[in-house]
């Protein structure tokens, strides 16, 4: 679902970048009230699987299209919504960057669709109420699946008020998002619900291994079995390419197009170094997060 170049012009896709900082903000002075300091290594860990789980598409049947896990849903019940949207933020941004996974004009957008609504929203409102009767697993299946939903929704809002998706194309475009990602939202909601088992009966410290181990071996040998094929948001694009209004112009475009091509140096390299590189990545820059969440919260407590 990360929208890449020409989908968001800089009028939509800026205000949403501030309102995605802003989130963070937010999300960073909520986390370090419960943050504890043993959750450092998971938290960091947890993240990178998801970034590895990202990374590989798995086919959807009959449609030739492929979808891969986000991940938002499965942080927040596992880490709560604050340090997950934080680590939704971390991964997007190394993806943005380093990978040219999603443009820079569009990360404002891609971290609201795929971490803000996963957190503050599928989670709060249609996990934690099954949650709270024993029924997590419902809840779970429910979240993964309206994560995805809400998440593409969001998309062709953000389409059709950058310009990029043509006016009579509107209800069509909505209607193959809505379509291709439901399959990609069950299966989410399957994956959530094995790890989400998995991390209940096992202590933070073995699951830390587990974690590590588990996304290298994804990002380093299961990525290269991805699907080829295209990805839903690719896929529905696709089927209204006649009616799409590409967003390639200005000088905000150009400017983020130059610094993405200057950074974006994973994006040339083979796809098992490079996915290797990226997890190490966001192992660190999420660990880092995290010792400062901590430290935040100790000083508060010393004073």
């Amino acid at each position: 679902m990360h929208l890449g170049n020409g989908i968001i012009c800089p009028v939509t896709g800026i205000p949403m970048l501030v309102l995605a900082g802003a989130t963070a903000f937010y999300a960073y002075k909520k986390a370090k009230k419960d943050f504890s300091k043993n959750k450092i290594a998971y938290t960091a860990t947890l993240t990178s699987l998801v970034f590895a789980l990202q990374m590989i598409n798995f086919s959807i049947p009959q449609t030739g299209s492929s979808g891969h896990i986000i991940g938002g849903v499965l942080l927040a019940i596992l880490l709560g919504p604050y340090a997950a949207f934080l680590a939704m933020c971390s991964i997007l941004i190394v993806q943005s960057l380093f990978f040219a996974d999603g443009s820079l004009i569009a990360l404002g957008c891609n971290i609201i669709n795929m971490g803000a609504i996963a957190c503050f929203v599928a989670y709060p409102l249609f996990y934690k109420p099954f949650e709270k009767t024993n029924k997590s697993i419902l809840g779970i299946m429910l979240a993964s699946i309206m994560a995805l939903q809400l998440g593409s929704i969001a998309v062709v809002i953000e389409g059709a008020l950058s310009g990029s998706i043509a006016f009579d194309s509107i209800l069509k475009f909505t209607g193959l998002m809505q379509a291709i990602h439901l399959p990609i939202g069950i299966v989410e909601g399957i994956f959530t619900t094995i790890i989400t088992i998995a991390a209940k009966n096992i202590d933070y410290r073995k699951m830390s291994y587990i974690y590590g181990g588990l996304g290298l071996i994804l990002a380093g040998l299961i990525s290269q079995l991805a699907s080829q094929n295209p990805d839903g948001l690719e896929w529905s694009l696709l089927n209204i390419q006649n009616s799409i209004i590409p967003q390639v112009q200005g000088q905000l475009y150009l400017i983020s197009n130059a610094i993405q091509n200057k950074t974006a140096f994973l994006a040339n390299v083979q796809t098992i170094p490079a996915n290797i590189i990226g997890f190490g990545m966001i192992l660190g820059v999420m660990y880092a997060m995290c010792q400062l969440i901590a430290l935040k919260g100790q000083n508060k407590d010393a004073a």
